[in-house]
């Protein structure tokens, strides 16, 4: 193993240990994975713990960030999935993936409370390293809230109430990079 593939080894494992505690403390929808590298294709897997105090939830609703191109959600059963689309940054006739739901077909799919689950996507991050943040909408039976907080300057992610889930975008070495 080259010395940069382990610097950028040690660097994903510092940073995960230090979004661990911070995604902890108060977030409730949040990143299974939080550290990724620039320009890479990523899973985004959103956990999600519990409803709106005592009601299920009946929606999932992932706002794609800037940058984040090519977004596709993975199917859940009970579920129907709605793409939402906005003309290309890029131009050319192109309608880019601005926003993934999940709403579920009957009552009997909503999720309980008592119970969590994971909404997964797939999509290409951006070229340029740096944070990004995954706004979530979570509508219940009863009540909505929309994790959409971001942190001002100075400001710890965990001092918010509702924050949007987190994601640090890491420099791309090119150490083992595949491309697609």
């Amino acid at each position: 193993m080259n010395t940069v593939a382990i610097r950028s080894i040690a660097q994903c494992a510092l940073c995960i240990g230090a979004m661990t505690a911070f995604s902890s403390a108060q977030a409730h929808i949040t990143l299974e994975y939080q550290v990724a590298m620039a320009g890479s294709a990523y899973k985004a897997t959103f956990r999600v713990g519990h409803g709106c105090g005592a009601s299920p939830i009946r929606q999932i609703v992932v706002t794609i960030p800037p940058g984040v191109r090519g977004a596709k959600p993975m199917p859940k059963p009970g579920w129907t999935i709605e793409i939402g689309r906005e003309p290309s940054a890029a131009g050319g006739g192109t309608a880019e993936v601005s926003r993934i739901s999940w709403t579920a077909k009957t009552r009997d799919d909503y999720l309980q409370t008592a119970h969590y689950d994971e909404f997964v996507l797939q999509a290409r991050l951006p070229a340029k390293p740096g944070p990004i943040y995954w706004p979530v909408s979570q509508v219940c039976e009863e009540g909505r809230t929309d994790w959409a907080e971001l942190p001002q300057p100075g400001q710890k992610l965990s001092d918010l109430k509702a924050p949007a889930a987190y994601l640090d975008v890491l420099p791309a070495d090119g150490a083992g990079a595949h491309n697609h």
